[in-house]
């Protein structure tokens, strides 16, 4: 089957109901996507498919329909998206585990409300989990993302 992912196009022989995940990471060796839980719960392998995020562990290879963007293939080879800049700014990351996956989700959400309010932040953001508890640092790093993407 073919896969285009970060803007290219793979030829991937495995089998159809094989999870994404394991192609990005096992086949394609792209190891921003990261394993947590395996059951689509803790958000660790959010990946964009078409701009929405999506958990790559329970969606099979065969059913992707679109482009699959990985942390890998989120800003360009000179700048960070946004998102990745606020979450530096905002030194969000502890252990770092789940960022990827957040900074994924985040950047979904964005897209779809670029002026969330808090509560549209931490509802939004609730669907992928930290063990580090970095969700105040997430949140602020949400809204300075928010108001560079729309120029404020």
């Amino acid at each position: 089957m073919k896969l285009t992912v970060n803007g290219t196009t793979h030829d991937v022989d495995v089998e159809e109901d094989m999870p994404l995940l394991w192609v990005l990471r096992d086949e394609l060796n792209i190891k921003g996507v990261k394993y947590g839980c395996g059951i689509a719960q803790c958000g660790a392998c959010t990946v964009h498919v078409d701009g929405v995020a999506v958990r790559s562990c329970q969606l099979a290879a065969a059913d992707v329909d679109g482009e699959v963007t990985t942390i890998e293939g989120l800003g360009t080879p000179d700048s960070l998206h946004a998102v990745q800049a606020a979450w530096v700014e905002h030194q969000v990351a502890q252990c770092g585990y789940c960022q990827s996956g957040q900074i994924m989700q985040a950047a979904s959400f964005l897209d779809l409300n670029p002026a969330p309010t808090d509560d549209q932040i931490d509802a939004a953001m609730s669907a992928n989990l930290c063990r580090c508890g970095t969700y105040p640092r997430i949140r602020a790093a949400v809204k300075t993302a928010a108001q560079t993407l729309n120029g404020a």
